[in-house]
């Protein structure tokens, strides 16, 4: 399992990448890594390499929308596996982030 969290040189995009399960365990390593940083950051995670997403996993995308203001946040979730553009469909979380 693992997490990285890269904030460009111009401070305006910040790429966390998820490696193995995406679950609670991120939760305190997820919320760190954005918590300071402005709403107008755009926010890309990275999925290529999560072998599974929970709940809360879903509940943390959702307070980074909270903090990244809501409709007008700027939030992809890119690399997504079947199983995960699955979930994202049936919790209609594909509706509420940008998914390629």
């Amino acid at each position: 399992m693992g997490f990285s969290a890269v904030l460009s040189d111009d401070g305006r995009e910040l790429i966390i990448s998820i490696d193995g399960r995406f679950d609670f365990n991120m939760h305190s390593d997820f919320r760190s890594a954005y918590r300071e940083l402005p709403a107008s950051t755009r926010f890309i995670i990275d999925l290529g390499k999560a072998t599974f997403m929970d709940s809360s996993a879903m509940g943390m995308l959702l307070l980074l929308r909270e903090h990244a203001g809501e409709k007008a946040a700027n939030i992809c979730l890119k690399n997504c596996n079947t199983e995960i553009r699955k979930i994202l469909a049936i919790s209609n979380l594909d509706k509420m982030f940008v998914v390629e």
